[in-house]
Protein backbone atom coordinates (compact mmCIF):
# COMPACT_ATOMS: atom_id res chain seq x y z
CA UNK A 1 0.00 0.00 0.00
CA UNK A 2 1.25 3.53 -0.76
CA UNK A 3 2.49 5.44 2.27
CA UNK A 4 0.26 8.42 2.97
CA UNK A 5 2.22 11.61 3.68
CA UNK A 6 1.82 13.71 6.78
CA UNK A 7 1.31 17.41 6.21
CA UNK A 8 4.25 19.34 7.70
CA UNK A 9 3.65 22.20 10.15
CA UNK A 10 3.99 25.83 9.12
CA UNK A 11 7.40 27.48 9.33
CA UNK A 12 6.49 31.14 8.82
CA UNK A 13 7.42 31.25 5.13
CA UNK A 14 4.81 33.94 4.42
CA UNK A 15 4.75 35.65 7.82
CA UNK A 16 3.39 39.14 7.40
CA UNK A 17 2.92 38.74 3.63
CA UNK A 18 -0.33 39.60 1.87
CA UNK A 19 -1.65 37.09 -0.65
CA UNK A 20 -4.59 36.66 -3.01
CA UNK A 21 -5.84 33.33 -4.38
CA UNK A 22 -8.31 32.84 -7.21
CA UNK A 23 -10.58 29.77 -7.28
CA UNK A 24 -9.88 29.23 -3.58
CA UNK A 25 -13.17 27.67 -2.47
CA UNK A 26 -13.73 23.99 -1.82
CA UNK A 27 -11.51 21.02 -1.15
CA UNK A 28 -9.16 21.17 -4.13
CA UNK A 29 -5.80 22.83 -4.61
CA UNK A 30 -7.19 26.34 -4.07
CA UNK A 31 -8.72 25.52 -0.70
CA UNK A 32 -5.58 23.71 0.42
CA UNK A 33 -3.46 26.62 -0.77
CA UNK A 34 -5.55 29.06 1.26
CA UNK A 35 -5.03 26.94 4.35
CA UNK A 36 -1.29 26.66 3.69
CA UNK A 37 -0.87 30.42 3.24
CA UNK A 38 -2.52 30.99 6.63
CA UNK A 39 -0.51 28.15 8.17
CA UNK A 40 2.62 29.94 6.96
CA UNK A 41 1.53 33.20 8.61
CA UNK A 42 0.22 35.02 5.55
CA UNK A 43 -2.64 37.51 5.40
CA UNK A 44 -5.15 36.47 2.80
CA UNK A 45 -7.94 37.35 0.41
CA UNK A 46 -9.65 34.40 -1.22
CA UNK A 47 -11.78 34.58 -4.32
CA UNK A 48 -14.03 32.25 -6.26
CA UNK A 49 -16.93 32.33 -8.69
CA UNK A 50 -18.98 30.23 -6.24
CA UNK A 51 -20.03 32.63 -3.49
CA UNK A 52 -21.57 30.03 -1.15
CA UNK A 53 -18.52 27.77 -1.23
CA UNK A 54 -16.29 30.82 -0.83
CA UNK A 55 -18.07 31.70 2.41
CA UNK A 56 -17.88 28.12 3.64
CA UNK A 57 -14.13 28.04 2.97
CA UNK A 58 -13.65 31.30 4.89
CA UNK A 59 -15.73 29.92 7.77
CA UNK A 60 -13.55 26.81 7.95
CA UNK A 61 -10.33 28.84 7.90
CA UNK A 62 -11.60 31.18 10.60
CA UNK A 63 -12.59 28.21 12.77
CA UNK A 64 -9.11 26.72 12.43
CA UNK A 65 -6.92 29.82 12.64
CA UNK A 66 -9.02 32.28 14.63
CA UNK A 67 -8.80 34.90 11.88
CA UNK A 68 -10.93 35.22 8.80
CA UNK A 69 -9.54 35.79 5.31
CA UNK A 70 -11.08 38.46 3.13
CA UNK A 71 -13.53 37.14 0.55
CA UNK A 72 -14.24 38.68 -2.85
CA UNK A 73 -16.35 36.79 -5.40
CA UNK A 74 -14.79 36.87 -8.86
CA UNK A 75 -15.35 35.20 -12.21
CA UNK A 76 -12.04 35.50 -14.03
CA UNK A 77 -13.81 35.66 -17.40
CA UNK A 78 -15.20 39.07 -16.38
CA UNK A 79 -12.68 41.91 -16.71
CA UNK A 80 -14.55 44.22 -14.33
CA UNK A 81 -14.70 41.46 -11.71
CA UNK A 82 -10.96 40.90 -12.00
CA UNK A 83 -10.26 44.61 -11.56
CA UNK A 84 -12.59 44.63 -8.57
CA UNK A 85 -10.67 41.70 -7.08
CA UNK A 86 -7.38 43.60 -7.30
CA UNK A 87 -8.86 46.84 -5.96
CA UNK A 88 -10.83 45.08 -3.23
CA UNK A 89 -7.77 43.08 -2.16
CA UNK A 90 -5.68 46.24 -1.94
CA UNK A 91 -8.38 47.86 0.17
CA UNK A 92 -8.57 44.84 2.48
CA UNK A 93 -4.86 44.06 2.75
CA UNK A 94 -3.21 47.42 2.08
CA UNK A 95 -0.82 45.86 -0.41
CA UNK A 96 -0.33 42.55 -2.22
CA UNK A 97 2.89 40.54 -2.05
CA UNK A 98 1.82 37.28 -3.68
CA UNK A 99 -0.85 36.47 -6.24
CA UNK A 100 -1.89 32.88 -6.97
CA UNK A 101 -3.70 32.23 -10.27
CA UNK A 102 -5.51 28.99 -9.52
CA UNK A 103 -8.67 29.34 -11.63
CA UNK A 104 -9.04 26.70 -14.31
CA UNK A 105 -11.70 24.67 -16.08
CA UNK A 106 -11.39 21.17 -17.50
CA UNK A 107 -13.56 18.76 -19.40
CA UNK A 108 -13.41 15.75 -21.69
CA UNK A 109 -13.96 15.56 -25.42
CA UNK A 110 -12.40 14.32 -28.62
CA UNK A 111 -11.16 17.06 -30.94
CA UNK A 112 -13.68 15.95 -33.56
CA UNK A 113 -16.50 16.34 -31.04
CA UNK A 114 -15.55 19.57 -29.25
CA UNK A 115 -17.68 22.57 -30.18
CA UNK A 116 -16.33 26.10 -30.44
CA UNK A 117 -18.16 26.81 -27.19
CA UNK A 118 -16.51 23.84 -25.43
CA UNK A 119 -13.08 24.99 -26.59
CA UNK A 120 -13.59 28.68 -25.83
CA UNK A 121 -15.01 28.09 -22.33
CA UNK A 122 -11.91 26.19 -21.20
CA UNK A 123 -9.50 28.61 -22.86
CA UNK A 124 -11.30 31.66 -21.45
CA UNK A 125 -11.23 30.50 -17.84
CA UNK A 126 -7.88 28.71 -17.77
CA UNK A 127 -5.64 30.77 -20.04
CA UNK A 128 -7.33 34.11 -20.67
CA UNK A 129 -8.45 34.30 -17.03
CA UNK A 130 -4.83 33.94 -15.94
CA UNK A 131 -3.84 36.66 -18.44
CA UNK A 132 -6.57 39.01 -17.14
CA UNK A 133 -5.36 38.59 -13.57
CA UNK A 134 -1.74 39.17 -14.56
CA UNK A 135 -2.68 42.28 -16.50
CA UNK A 136 -4.58 43.62 -13.50
CA UNK A 137 -2.10 42.89 -10.70
CA UNK A 138 1.28 43.43 -12.37
CA UNK A 139 1.02 47.26 -12.43
CA UNK A 140 0.65 47.20 -8.63
CA UNK A 141 3.66 44.93 -8.29
CA UNK A 142 5.67 47.11 -10.66
CA UNK A 143 4.87 50.28 -8.74
CA UNK A 144 5.87 48.80 -5.38
CA UNK A 145 9.00 47.16 -6.78
CA UNK A 146 8.35 43.59 -5.69
CA UNK A 147 5.84 40.75 -5.89
CA UNK A 148 5.44 37.10 -6.77
CA UNK A 149 2.92 35.45 -9.06
CA UNK A 150 2.33 31.70 -9.04
CA UNK A 151 0.23 30.19 -11.82
CA UNK A 152 -1.37 26.76 -11.75
CA UNK A 153 -0.57 24.88 -14.95
CA UNK A 154 -0.64 21.09 -15.51
CA UNK A 155 1.61 18.30 -16.73
CA UNK A 156 -0.86 18.02 -19.60
CA UNK A 157 0.84 21.12 -20.96
CA UNK A 158 3.69 18.70 -21.75
CA UNK A 159 2.09 15.26 -21.91
CA UNK A 160 -0.44 13.83 -24.32
CA UNK A 161 -3.80 12.57 -23.07
CA UNK A 162 -6.82 11.89 -25.22
CA UNK A 163 -9.95 14.00 -24.84
CA UNK A 164 -7.92 16.78 -23.21
CA UNK A 165 -6.91 18.91 -26.21
CA UNK A 166 -8.64 22.07 -24.99
CA UNK A 167 -7.39 21.75 -21.42
CA UNK A 168 -3.86 20.78 -22.50
CA UNK A 169 -3.70 23.70 -24.93
CA UNK A 170 -4.85 26.09 -22.22
CA UNK A 171 -2.32 24.82 -19.69
CA UNK A 172 0.51 24.88 -22.24
CA UNK A 173 -0.53 28.46 -22.84
CA UNK A 174 -0.29 29.20 -19.12
CA UNK A 175 3.27 27.85 -19.19
CA UNK A 176 4.23 30.09 -22.13
CA UNK A 177 2.46 33.06 -20.56
CA UNK A 178 4.40 32.45 -17.34
CA UNK A 179 7.74 32.59 -19.15
CA UNK A 180 6.87 35.72 -21.13
CA UNK A 181 5.46 37.53 -18.11
CA UNK A 182 8.58 36.65 -16.10
CA UNK A 183 10.84 38.35 -18.62
CA UNK A 184 8.71 41.50 -18.66
CA UNK A 185 8.44 41.62 -14.86
CA UNK A 186 12.08 40.94 -13.96
CA UNK A 187 13.22 44.55 -14.25
CA UNK A 188 10.67 45.47 -11.56
CA UNK A 189 11.92 42.76 -9.16
CA UNK A 190 8.72 40.76 -9.74
CA UNK A 191 8.82 36.99 -10.16
CA UNK A 192 6.35 34.84 -12.15
CA UNK A 193 6.45 31.05 -11.86
CA UNK A 194 4.07 28.12 -12.23
CA UNK A 195 3.43 24.63 -10.94
CA UNK A 196 2.38 21.73 -13.13
CA UNK A 197 0.60 19.07 -11.05
CA UNK A 198 -0.04 15.63 -12.48
CA UNK A 199 -2.87 14.31 -10.33
CA UNK A 200 -4.08 15.87 -7.08
CA UNK A 201 -6.93 13.95 -5.47
CA UNK A 202 -9.98 15.73 -4.08
CA UNK A 203 -13.64 14.73 -3.66
CA UNK A 204 -14.95 16.50 -6.76
CA UNK A 205 -12.38 15.01 -9.12
CA UNK A 206 -14.18 11.69 -9.51
CA UNK A 207 -17.36 13.51 -10.55
CA UNK A 208 -15.74 14.91 -13.69
CA UNK A 209 -13.45 12.00 -14.58
CA UNK A 210 -14.52 9.10 -16.85
CA UNK A 211 -14.75 5.71 -15.11
CA UNK A 212 -11.42 3.93 -14.81
CA UNK A 213 -9.28 6.93 -15.78
CA UNK A 214 -8.27 7.87 -12.24
CA UNK A 215 -7.12 4.33 -11.55
CA UNK A 216 -5.12 4.34 -14.78
CA UNK A 217 -3.45 7.66 -14.00
CA UNK A 218 -2.65 6.63 -10.42
CA UNK A 219 -1.00 3.45 -11.71
CA UNK A 220 1.51 5.61 -13.61
CA UNK A 221 2.62 7.52 -10.52
CA UNK A 222 5.88 6.32 -9.00
CA UNK A 223 4.51 6.58 -5.46
CA UNK A 224 1.44 4.55 -6.40
CA UNK A 225 -0.95 7.30 -5.32
CA UNK A 226 -2.23 10.70 -6.34
CA UNK A 227 -0.86 13.83 -4.70
CA UNK A 228 -2.71 15.38 -1.81
CA UNK A 229 -3.82 18.93 -2.73
CA UNK A 230 -1.67 20.34 0.08
CA UNK A 231 1.41 18.78 -1.53
CA UNK A 232 0.82 20.98 -4.57
CA UNK A 233 0.01 23.96 -2.34
CA UNK A 234 3.34 23.55 -0.53
CA UNK A 235 5.25 24.04 -3.77
CA UNK A 236 3.12 27.06 -4.68
CA UNK A 237 3.87 28.66 -1.31
CA UNK A 238 7.57 27.93 -1.79
CA UNK A 239 7.47 29.78 -5.11
CA UNK A 240 5.89 32.80 -3.42
CA UNK A 241 8.39 32.82 -0.57
CA UNK A 242 11.92 34.16 -0.10
CA UNK A 243 13.25 30.62 -0.54
CA UNK A 244 12.84 31.03 -4.30
CA UNK A 245 14.15 34.54 -4.93
CA UNK A 246 16.25 33.47 -7.95
CA UNK A 247 13.44 31.51 -9.63
CA UNK A 248 11.38 33.17 -12.33
CA UNK A 249 9.83 31.95 -15.56
CA UNK A 250 10.00 28.37 -14.28
CA UNK A 251 7.34 25.67 -14.40
CA UNK A 252 7.86 23.12 -11.64
CA UNK A 253 6.29 19.72 -12.13
CA UNK A 254 4.57 18.44 -8.98
CA UNK A 255 4.43 14.85 -10.09
CA UNK A 256 5.84 11.39 -9.51
CA UNK A 257 4.64 10.07 -12.86
CA UNK A 258 7.07 7.95 -14.80
CA UNK A 259 7.06 7.41 -18.61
Amino acid sequence: MPTQPIEPPGTGLLAGRNAVITAAAGSGIGGSLARRVMLEGGNLVISDAHERRLGETADALEAEFGRRPGTIPCNVTDESAVQNLVNGSLEHLGSIDAWFNNAGLGGNGLITELSDEDWSRVIDVTLTGTFRCLRAVLPHFYSQGHGAVVNNASVLGWRAQEKQAHYAAAKAGVMALTRSAAIEAAEFNVRVNAVAPSLAMHPNLAKVTPPGLLEELISKEAFGRAAEPWEVANVMVFLASDLSTYLTGEVISVSSQHP
